[in-house]
């Protein structure tokens, strides 16, 4: 089939972030509360981090004038982590461990396995240069510098900075609010007998397995019947509580395809049918104000076009300014001999061939085929109008980075 009026995924992504809202509900939450959350504000350092400086090693604490005779030195007195530092007798050494404040007057430190004892003191076996093993009050954060701007997704690194300019709690986003529909009469719940003609609903699982995987409230989960009327009253229902909605199934042009006209007749479809494989016939409008991002029906093709289409739009109505994909290039180990007009998504994965790292596609893509996604760890870009032979260079996304 020919490209005539199918939207490139560029020109898709541009639309979908131009329409994409910052939600503005904002809480506060302890520090051990937050992680995988989005700051609201900016982060200002309190004070200086470290407060002082502080020795890097366990040693010892010396003025470098007092080393350059190569005499021992005595130990004038010990440090702990915690304890006030004191002042260094001049030509004496302080026994200092990590973490110690450095007294004042030492403008070094010497590391404890570059020392021997020598009658009560120490001598010292290397040279030592001003300023080494010491680090400096300020060096990881200056006070008042921004140390984390709104936007930011919390990682452990995250929370721990934090920790260290001693912030218990810290304004974040509220997670977005979405409901999610699949369709279709033929659908049952897993854990139920198949009558004939009646499938598994797989796309409600992968929907609710990658929105919790991104952070997402999910206030709706149902399975809506082909029936347009029950579909316009339940997809207007979710519009006054959630902040997206996300259906499976139900935007082509079957005569069962409801929520595609649901959106032409009650709200506004502003997208249709993209030029990617899979996932051509995928949708976006709004309904009461609320946007509406509908999604093959296929499960595969929901995997695929929620990663490269609804993510980058979920990621911006999240506020994480930090959510860009790059992806890297390797030699692929599979061809493709016809262009298509499309650009497609392969289920792909990594493998070793002898000292090279290429990337293996899983032999059937059928979007009908979701064993694939498990048997692979990301997506291999075909480009549209694109031939591939075996070596060639292909780039690759990692799932792990696609839900980054």
């Amino acid at each position: 089939m020919g490209g005539q009026n199918l939207t490139s995924l560029d020109d898709a992504l541009e639309h979908l972030l131009s329409r994409a809202q910052v939600i503005d509900r904002t809480e506060t939450l302890p520090l051990e509360r937050t992680l995988g959350r989005i700051l609201a504000e900016d982060i200002r350092v309190p004070a200086d981090v470290p407060p002082a400086d502080n020795s890097a090693v366990d040693g010892y604490a010396v003025r470098v004038a007092d080393t350059a005779s190569g005499e021992p030195l005595p130990v004038s007195a010990r440090v702990a982590a915690g304890q006030a530092p004191g002042s260094l007798e001049p030509g004496t050494a302080v026994r200092i461990f990590t973490g110690s404040e450095i007294p004042a007057g030492a403008d070094a430190v010497v590391m404890q396995e570059r020392t021997e004892p020598r009658d009560g003191g120490i001598a010292i076996m290397a040279a030592v240069e001003q300023g080494q093993n010491i680090r400096r009050q300020g060096q990881d954060l200056r006070s008042g510098a921004i140390a984390l701007s709104a936007g930011t997704p919390i990682r452990p690194q995250e929370m721990g900075l934090l920790g260290s300019m001693g912030i218990g709690s810290v304004e974040v986003l509220q997670p977005l609010r979405v409901a999610v529909f699949s369709t279709g009469d033929e659908l049952v719940d897993p854990g139920q007998p198949l009558q004939a003609g009646q499938i598994y609903n797989t796309n409600r699982y992968t929907l609710t397995g990658l929105l919790q995987a991104v952070g997402c409230d999910i206030v709706r989960c149902e399975t809506l019947r082909d029936n347009r009327e029950n579909t316009r009253s339940a997809l207007l229902g979710a519009a006054a509580e959630a902040d997206l909605i996300i259906t499976s199934g139900g935007v082509s042009v079957g005569e069962e395809d409801h929520v595609r006209v649901v959106l032409e007749e009650s709200g506004e479809l502003s997208l249709w049918r993209l030029a990617i494989k899979p996932g051509k016939p995928l949708a976006f409008g709004s309904l009461d104000g609320t946007p509406v991002l509908g999604l093959p029906g296929n499960p595969a093709a929901v995997l695929v076009t929620f990663l490269v289409a609804g993510l980058p739009y979920i990621r911006h109505c999240q506020g994480n300014r930090r959510y860009h994909v790059l992806g890297e290039y390797l030699p692929a180990a599979f061809s493709v001999d016809k262009p298509s007009v499309r650009r497609e998504f392969l289920r792909a994965r990594k493998q070793a061939n002898g000292d090279l790292i290429e990337i293996a596609a899983y032999p059937n893509q059928s979007s009908g085929v979701l064993s694939s996604a498990c048997w692979g760890d990301g997506l291999a870009v075909v480009p549209e109008d694109t031939t591939l032979a075996a070596g060639d260079r292909v780039l690759y996304y990692a799932f792990s980075e696609l839900l980054g």
